[in-house]
């Protein structure tokens, strides 16, 4: 009787392995069809190296008009807003898009992640593009950044488009099919397994890799942690203001309103259909919005 191979077998380590974490936002969305005429890194001084993109002929020293700063939400990169971009660039404008730290191109640094931290990330770039002063378009995450720029650094801020924000935790609806804190677990355990270099288990080539399962983790964290802006420091603001909402978003109408109670002349805008993800679903809606601000700016100017 001839002799069976004999076939030796690993360990199966992959039996108490977690769950591997999916992609944070990993959805499609159009990015711009057009090339930056500016793509660099822009140092702080945590170290991080913020990822900055202008887009436009002109570049970010155009004079008729001030350029658009463009700030995106959590897990995502400034491609989110392609449609925007390269409808502003189609007008003949400059448009600045930022990958936030830790997200898109960008890196983390040392200091904690906070969004008045990702804030000044944004006044490091528009410095260091000689930008004295910009509208600012901001979704989710970016809106609050985009209020906190209007709020403490007024002369910097032409008027800001804000879709989606919130002033606290609890002004995001719970959502049956998204456990934030359950979606950082994941990650931690899935970061802890690779890191303890499981047998069998070559952890440069398993994705997501242990950097990038934390550092979703922690953007999840921030979102369940922050952010905390009082609604009557918002009465601060003197620029023009739309606070855009979908009829289906996340933020709760309540949060919503309470923005645009506290800011002095703000217009709300609410998007039949639409869910949170405004410059994705409604890319027009935005569109009409934002170029019917920087117009209504342009004439108190003129």
């Amino acid at each position: 009787m001839q002799q069976r191979p004999i076939i030796e077998r690993n360990p199966m380590p992959h039996a108490t392995a977690p769950v591997p974490p999916q992609p944070h936002f990993p959805s499609y969305y159009l990015r711009p069809t057009v090339a930056p005429s500016v793509a660099r890194r822009v140092q702080t001084a945590d170290g991080a190296q913020i990822a900055t993109f202008v887009y436009g002929a002109d570049g970010a020293r155009q004079k008729s008009t001030y350029p658009v700063l463009f700030l995106h939400g959590n897990g995502e990169e400034h491609g989110i807003f392609g449609v925007q971009i390269n409808g502003l660039v189609g007008d003949g404008r400059c448009a600045i898009g930022v990958d936030s730290r830790a997200q898109g191109a960008s890196t983390r640094g040392r200091a904690p992640l906070t969004y008045e931290l990702m804030a000044a990330d944004a006044l490091d770039v528009l410095d260091a593009l000689d930008v004295q002063r910009a509208h600012v378009v901001g979704f989710s995450d970016g809106a609050i950044e985009a209020l906190l720029l209007a709020r403490d650094h007024p002369g910097r801020v032409a008027s800001v488009l804000s879709m989606g924000a919130n002033l606290t935790p609890e002004g995001v609806l719970a959502e049956d099919d998204w456990d934030m804190e359950g979606t950082a677990e994941q990650c931690e355990a899935w970061a802890a397994w690779l890191e303890g270099k499981p047998e069998g288990v070559d952890p440069s080539i398993v994705m997501p890799s242990a950097s990038e399962a934390r550092a979703t983790a922690e953007l999840m964290r921030l979102m369940l942690d922050e952010p905390h802006i009082l609604a009557e420091s918002l009465g601060e603001i003197r620029c023009l203001v739309t606070v855009m909402t979908g009829e289906f978003d996340c933020i709760s109408p309540a949060e919503t309103q309470r923005i645009v109670n506290a800011i002095p002349g703000a217009r709300k805008v609410v998007v039949p259909g639409a869910d949170h993800v405004l410059p994705k679903c409604a890319p027009d809606d935005v569109n009409r919005e934002l170029f019917l601000l920087l117009r209504l700016v342009e004439s108190r100017h003129c």
